[in-house]
């Protein structure tokens, strides 16, 4: 099916946006193993994986409208400690349900309902992304970082 030229370059943006972040949680996630961390290591992974749901979703989505897939890496933004890493992960998620929001309004627009549906369900899992974010940044404000970092261990309860 031919899809929208203004739809496609959309989705190849959230494409390249998703492969970034994968990329970015992919060596957080080891950055945290590494140190030690098995928790934050498995959350990281966890985000990383899900990103790539999203960016294979994506692609369906692109090639369903006889579209190119196109990827362009963004920036990557790697923590050198656990709190930039959370706050990291706030910021990013942050852009990508502004970018969500955007196109799903132009997916309304177009009428385009299996867009918006695709979107809809992927800006969601962006969004629990930023709550766990909102979440650890509360914690480490609260029980103060080594407290934090102390139950992100193997050994700690859970």
């Amino acid at each position: 099916m031919k899809g929208n030229a203004e739809m496609l370059k959309v989705l190849n943006q959230l494409l390249s946006d998703e492969l970034t972040a994968i990329h970015q949680y992919m060596v957080e996630s080891e950055m945290c193993e590494n140190w030690g961390y098995t928790k934050l290591h498995a959350y990281f992974r966890k985000i990383a994986m899900d990103e790539m749901h999203h960016a294979e979703w994506l692609i369906e989505r692109i090639l369903f409208f006889d579209g190119q897939p196109t990827i362009q890496l963004g920036e990557l933004y790697i923590g050198a400690t656990v709190p930039e890493m959370v706050k990291g992960v706030a910021t990013s998620e942050s852009d990508a349900v502004a970018a969500y929001n955007k196109a799903i309004a132009l997916a309304h627009e177009l009428k385009d309902q299996g867009t918006v549906d695709l979107l809809t369900t992927i800006l969601k899992m962006e969004e629990g992304h930023i709550d766990w974010a909102e979440a650890q940044l509360e914690q480490i404000e609260q029980m103060g970082l080594a407290n934090y970092l102390s139950m992100q261990t193997e050994g700690a309860s859970e």
